[in-house]
């Protein structure tokens, strides 16, 4: 039998759960004050996953990177390939909030979204018109 105490994360309350898992594998959670508290412990115990947000260089761009997030939570145990793959990316701008950056990301399910719009240079604007 093992038994980890956590702090849940789904809402401000920030219940304190204790989850025990038996010999057979089956998980109770106790401590907490709504089910998606229980989902949560459950969950953490079982398949633990999480949302990665970091940066992305860009080129031509008002700033060097925009922050970008995983569209949807990954296994615990993929962070490091999505993060090398977010590592080796670079875009050119513009970039809009929403705009799919990297998609499928190691092979996850989850795509890299960008976060935040970064505009073109102006000067990399003036100079398409130039052409």
């Amino acid at each position: 039998m093992e038994t980890r105490n956590l702090i849940c994360i789904n809402c401000p309350l920030g219940c304190s759960l204790t989850v025990v898992t038996d010999d057979a594998g089956n998980v109770t959670v106790s401590g907490n004050t709504c089910q998606k508290g229980a989902d949560y412990g459950r969950k953490e115990v079982t398949n633990p996953t999480r949302i990665v947000t970091s940066t992305v260089r860009v080129h031509h761009g008002r700033l060097p990177v925009v922050s970008v997030k995983t569209s949807s939570d990954i296994p615990k145990g993929k962070i490091r390939a999505v993060m090398d793959a977010i590592r080796s990316l670079s875009v050119s701008a513009p970039v809009a909030v929403g705009d799919i950056l990297l998609p499928d990301a190691a092979g996850t399910g989850a795509n890299v979204i960008a976060t935040k719009n970064v505009e073109k240079l102006a000067s990399e604007i003036q100079g398409s018109y130039d052409t």
